[in-house]
């Protein structure tokens, strides 16, 4: 993966409240897996354009604010009359660790799928196991927007970030992933989230788990804080992140994701893309919310010459 590259985000935007330091005081922000992946890959200097639907009030319309001000493509965010997003709310532990109470089933991203929305003129398509949980009643429409999206040359890149409550049952949840997982190219999978899902307790049981969809790049995080990745022709890399003292966790996957696909689409090598991408979650995890705010220090975001 390199060369000049668009690169198209699609899931659920949402107002995120996180605490502000004094008890009881949030600080109000936008927020959201991909969406939190599409700002860290703009701000690796990629082009990155974002796929989802929002409301028609007040804070929808910050939404698109925000995606603006990070450069960030917000054609393709459809606006739907009388609908509001989502909201969420972080709450820490003392070793930064979150916990999330949610309020979003209303939201318009819920729809995103129902129809199907016009293919991106983009060289990879980013999304998550939340996105395919939120948008499930347009599921046949996704499946029928992923194989279209491969038919025309781009390549698909799925975080299963498995979230238990989305679903009705792990079983449901294993059926829709069962569907999509043929469809991608690159997975970048939690060990935990396999655990749940698949009941695989270890990198070579998730590896062997992964081995019959012949992914092109298979990318797992372990609760050791390594990173292990699988090539097409089976090198196994592993990387270990750096040791910090976490404020709070919330968005370190959907950063890790952005710090390895700006590095591996600028044509970095397997283990500078690991490293890549551990460096900025650990930067992530020492910030509260799921994005830091703009001038923080993106080390490791991108290979050398890009900040």
């Amino acid at each position: 993966m390199s060369g000049h590259t668009t690169i198209c985000c699609a899931g659920e935007a949402m107002i995120e409240l996180a605490p502000a330091g004094e008890p009881g005081l949030y600080a109000q922000n936008i927020a959201g897996d991909t969406l939190n992946t599409a700002v860290y890959l703009a701000r690796a200097g990629m082009c990155v354009q974002y796929l989802s639907a929002v409301g028609d009030d007040a804070f929808s319309g910050k939404i698109l604010g925000f995606l603006a001000a990070e450069g960030i493509d917000a054609s393709s965010v459809r606006r739907v009359p009388g609908r509001q997003p989502g909201l969420y709310v972080i709450s820490n532990t003392d070793s930064g660790e979150r916990e999330f109470s949610y309020w979003r089933d209303s939201s318009p991203a819920r729809q995103l799928f129902d129809r199907l929305p016009p293919l991106p003129a983009a060289d990879v398509f980013y999304f998550s196991g939340i996105t395919l949980a939120v948008c499930r009643s347009g599921f046949d429409n996704l499946q029928t927007y992923l194989r279209a999206l491969r038919a025309r040359g781009c390549r698909v890149v799925f975080d299963p970030n498995v979230r238990a409550r989305l679903w009705h049952s792990l079983d449901e949840a294993r059926e829709h992933y069962l569907a999509v997982l043929p469809l991608c190219d690159v997975v970048l999978p939690t060990l935990e989230d396999e655990t749940l899902l698949w009941q695989v307790a270890t990198v070579e049981q998730c590896c062997a788990f992964y081995s019959r969809f012949k992914l092109d790049e298979l990318i797992i995080k372990t609760p050791a804080l390594s990173a292990w990745g699988v090539s097409a022709g089976g090198d196994v890399e592993e990387v270990q992140a750096p040791a910090v003292q976490a404020v709070d966790t919330t968005g370190a996957g959907d950063a890790f994701a952005a710090g390895y696909l700006a590095a591996r689409l600028q044509g970095a090598s397997l283990v500078a893309s690991m490293t890549a991408a551990q460096q900025l979650a650990a930067q992530v995890v020492q910030h509260r919310g799921a994005i830091m705010t703009r001038g923080s220090r993106l080390t490791g975001a991108a290979p050398s010459g890009r900040g």
